[in-house]
């Protein structure tokens, strides 16, 4: 039978929803933001699902990646698990049915309605649910425990913020993680957080962090052939995840180093909504620019590369002397610097890293990583690594060598999992991790 607390955020979850569905249906035709459809997201149309396997959740872009590396060293061990992978964001969405769609089932996650859900569990039949970093969906868990399936959380992050937040209502909140038969925590403070809210610590475990397991995608751009010419000797800078906002400030702090004379920009804004505004805002600035999605229509020498697309940010910090991370300077919490890292690229962020702060944390230690809170300061970090290419080389290697060193999370996480579900958790011949 379902507890109170579940019947109240039931009550509470179907207010907000009434409430918010014109808002957002308003605020997406303004900013033409494409949000799955919303029969998808009441669990119909789903593609075909072999039963048996892991349901695995992710909420947008950097779980994904965090879901992709896991579903690689799943089926490198048991390639005959059946897979379903489920995102909640339209640019998370996108980025599942592009890299592991053709492989295997992908569909939207099922708002957090009984109906929904259980339509999903009743097409998918999944042996275990695997929940990446936070999504702690009570309806999803509390469902898919009434059909015997149970809940794992992998990669599991719970930031201070969002745990005091959490510790506000614990009493509530405890009965909703009881179908929580096992959290792998990135960290001990994530681990210690997680018990604070009522999860035995038996069911706790500190396996590393997923995001470290990066792995060089050598695989050529389109475009790469062209970025000799259009740098024409000029050091490339990549701005990758870009919030609203903060383009302009990359674009201030260029023109403190004195333009585009200088340096040569590839611009990675992170949602696919705001390219239109991006463009317009260079296009205001005089910049010559060329997007992606348009190269024969842009000028011979650039100013700018907007990266207007899905998928190619990770391999374009393979041609930078220094890269900027976004989501840093607004105060959205940061994105991955690991991307940027594995290539032995140094990383400038703003202040607001905390989505990844003990990430930043080594790397700043070692040198890989600086922050900046404005245009000045980024001109100024800019300006040296600029100047001196090896002294940015000797922080890149450093961030390189901050990634080696934490690897191994997707084997240890792979191998719970497949242990939960009875099977050997290593390949024959593999020492396990």
């Amino acid at each position: 039978m379902a507890s109170a607390a579940l019947w109240l955020y039931r009550g509470l979850l179907r207010g907000g929803l009434a409430a918010a569905a014109p808002v957002l249906w308003v605020r997406d035709r303004a900013t033409g933001k494409a949000r799955p459809t919303l029969r998808n997201r009441l669990g119909h149309d789903m593609p075909d699902v072999e039963p048996g396997g892991l349901w695995i959740q992710a909420v947008s872009v950097g779980e994904v990646e965090v879901a992709r590396r896991l579903v690689a060293e799943v089926r490198r061990r048991a390639p005959e698990i059946p897979l379903l992978v489920t995102a909640t964001t339209a640019t998370g969405l996108g980025l599942a049915r592009q890299t592991l769609g053709l492989t295997l089932p992908v569909h939207a996650c099922p708002l957090d309605l009984g109906p929904a859900v259980r339509r999903v569990l009743a097409n998918s039949r999944p042996r275990f649910l695997v929940l990446v970093e936070t999504e702690l969906w009570p309806e999803l868990m509390w469902q898919a425990a009434q059909q015997g399936v149970p809940t794992a959380v992998v990669n599991g992050r719970l930031s201070e913020r969002s745990f005091k937040r959490y510790r506000m209502v614990r009493g509530l909140l405890k009965p909703l993680l009881e179908p929580i038969a096992m959290v792998l925590a990135r960290a001990e403070a994530d681990a210690d957080r997680f018990a604070g809210l009522g999860i035995a610590p038996d069911r706790i475990t500190v396996s590393g962090n997923i995001k470290y397991d990066l792995v060089r995608d050598e695989t050529a751009l389109d475009w790469s052939q062209h970025l000799k010419g259009w740098a024409d000797g000029r050091p490339i800078v990549v701005a990758g995840s870009s919030m609203e906002g903060e383009e302009g400030v990359v674009l201030d702090a260029v023109e403190r180093l004195g333009g585009s004379s200088e340096l040569f920009l590839i611009l990675a804004p992170r949602h696919p909504e705001r390219f239109e505004a991006v463009a317009r805002l260079l296009s205001d600035r005089g910049l010559a620019f060329a997007r992606r999605s348009a190269l024969a229509a842009g000028p011979t020498r650039p100013d700018v590369l907007l990266l207007d697309t899905i998928g190619e940010l990770a391999r374009s910090f393979s041609f930078a002397r220094a890269a900027f991370i976004g989501g840093s300077l607004a105060p959205t919490g940061g994105h991955n610097p690991l991307e940027a890292a594995v290539w032995g690229v140094p990383v400038l962020s703003g202040p607001h890293v905390f989505n990844f702060r003990e990430v930043y944390q080594e790397m700043t230690e070692a040198g890989a990583a600086r922050i900046a809170a404005d245009a000045g300061e980024l001109a100024s970090v800019l300006a040296t690594w600029l100047a001196e290419p090896d002294e940015a080389a000797a922080r890149g290697a450093s961030g390189l060598a901050v990634v080696e060193r934490n690897r191994g999370a997707t084997a240890r996480a792979a191998t719970a999992l497949l242990e939960l579900l009875g099977l050997p958790g290593t390949v024959p011949g593999e020492v396990g991790g």
